[in-house]
């Protein structure tokens, strides 16, 4: 039986379709996975299917009747729910407080808490999950923030569970717990929609797949059936080399040495914590860990965004503590920050313009002070071709592209410098399959042709298949480095939650 069928379902916004014709279908207790590219769809669907957006055409079945969702509201109501990747939680709110908000527990005007906790802790002993309820949000993981999420949707006995980009920001340890509970979930008659891009989360996890490209369906795939490699294909329409040639490279001198730096957030909370580490000439150090361990910080100490309390940071000897980005930058210092919007991209701005953003008063992009719109135009021409920027209209302004070519456009500019080290914050965050196999292979050329990578991320798999040497930050500290050929994804998975190589838990004092 179809729990949930959409028929002919498309969504237009102007002229364009970001969905056109689906037809999805979705057996009662099984686990449907949605794959494809940045952009193609995917969670335009969901969101229709959730109620916060309505279609332009076509038509949703719930249980084989025709629904019509004006917000999540009614979606929940007819037992349909949904976590989104980015959490909507109330940090200084207790679990349980969280879960009850917007549904409290009143008698004769005042909340009942015992009868509230009460409730949750038998919600979560029902389900099998692992927490407190009277913990605060803010001082939990985010694995079990997202388990918090889930907890909400049950609590209003949804059927279905959508969830976004579910593993996107957990560690190993976490990512096989929730495995686990999706799995328990299942067995008690739920059925779960997941959008990944991890397509071994997908074989390991799923019953069915349907590959959305460019807003239509263009598979459907029993998970027992098709490899790894033949649904990326289906995605991108096109073979996908997941095998990077690492191949060991000849380390020379030292370009970026970092010197007990310390520094706070605007709480007066120290959050990047006496770090002391190098990057050599013809190396990739990975810096690993559970977002919002400082990493985030530490980017922006080393991009000249953020000022240390303490400590030095010297980059080809020169120490360069507290300079700003512009000087940086003359220093050969290339920067693919974290939000590509925030630090790195004017959406208003043309790829021309952005591909010489931060570089546009050097020559040749400015001679005697005169700009050389030749030169921007055949610069403009060359990256977009050397770098495979798909673009939709002729030097069109940036905004108008997908997030990975987006990405492609900072990663352009930002090599062409000839850096003698990039910095790359997180830069395949948002980026679809074929983008990620293009950015990783750029940052193997440029650590082959002798440059120094400091490469922030939180995909782990992305650490490992890249990086020479990792450290592993938590809570604003380094708590372990290794070399990735003598290491594991289990081991650091251990790291990113405070336990060192010996099996201590960091003191966090």
């Amino acid at each position: 039986m179809n729990v949930i069928e959409t028929v002919n379902l498309s969504k237009k916004f102007g002229e364009f379709y970001a969905n056109k014709n689906i037809n999805l279908k979705v057996k009662k207790g099984e686990i449907k996975a949605i794959v494809g590219e940045n952009g193609a769809g995917k969670s335009t669907l969901m969101n229709m299917l959730f109620g916060l957006l309505e279609p332009s055409e076509g038509k949703i079945l719930y249980k084989g009747e025709k629904v019509n969702f004006k917000s999540p509201k009614d979606a929940i109501a007819k037992g349909i729910g949904m976590v989104h990747q980015h959490f909507k939680l109330v940090p200084s709110f207790a679990i349980y407080e969280n879960i009850l908000l917007g549904a409290e527990i009143v008698n004769k005007g005042l909340i009942n808490k015992k009868k509230e906790i009460k409730i949750i802790e038998d919600l979560v002993e029902k389900h099998g999950f692992d927490l407190n309820p009277t913990d605060k949000i803010r001082d939990v993981s985010v694995g079990v923030q997202q388990r918090v999420e889930i907890l909400k949707m049950l609590y209003r006995d949804i059927d279905i569970l959508i969830l976004d980009e579910p593993t996107a920001v957990l560690t190993p340890q976490e990512v096989e717990e929730l495995l686990i509970n999706l799995k328990k979930l299942k067995e008690e008659g739920k059925t779960i929609i997941i959008i990944t891009h991890k397509l071994s989360e997908v074989k390991k996890i799923s019953d069915s797949i349907t590959v959305i490209r460019r807003g239509e369906i263009v598979g459907e795939f029993l998970t027992k059936d098709i490899s790894e490699k033949d649904i990326a294909k289906a995605m991108v329409g096109r073979n996908v080399d997941f095998v990077i040639n690492n191949k060991k490279s000849r380390v020379t001198k030292e370009v970026l040495r970092v010197k007990n730096i310390s520094t706070k957030d605007e709480r007066d909370i120290t959050v990047v914590n006496d770090l002391s580490f190098s990057v050599r000439a013809g190396e990739i150090l990975g810096v690993a860990g559970v977002e919002g361990n400082g990493q985030s910080e530490l980017a922006s100490i080393l991009s000249g965004l953020t000022k240390v309390t303490k400590g030095h940071v010297y980059l080809n000897n020169e120490d360069v503590t507290n300079m700003w980005p512009d000087e940086l930058r003359r220093r050969k210092l290339a920067v693919v920050p974290e939000d590509r919007y925030a630090h790195g991209l004017c959406k208003s701005m043309s790829i021309s313009q952005n591909l010489v953003a931060g570089y546009h008063m050097n020559k040749p992009v400015t001679i005697k002070g005169i700009m050389n719109h030749k030169y921007i135009k055949e610069n403009y021409e060359n990256m977009v071709e050397k770098f495979d920027i798909r673009v939709g209209n002729y030097d069109c302004d940036v905004g108008t592209l997908s997030g990975g070519n987006a990405q492609k456009v900072i990663i352009a500019r930002e090599i062409a410098a000839n850096p003698d080290i990039l910095l790359a914050s997180q830069p395949t965050r948002g980026v679809d399959i074929g983008s990620i196999e293009f950015i990783h292979n750029q940052i193997i050329n440029m650590r082959d042709r002798g440059k120094a990578v400091l490469l922030i991320s939180s995909e782990l798999s992305e650490i490992m298949n890249l990086s020479d040497r990792i450290i592993v930050m938590y809570k604003g500290k380094i708590i372990g480095e290794v070399k990735t050929s003598e290491t594991s994804k289990e081991e650091l998975g251990l790291m990113m939650t405070g336990i060192n190589k010996k099996g201590s838990v960091m003191n966090e004092k």
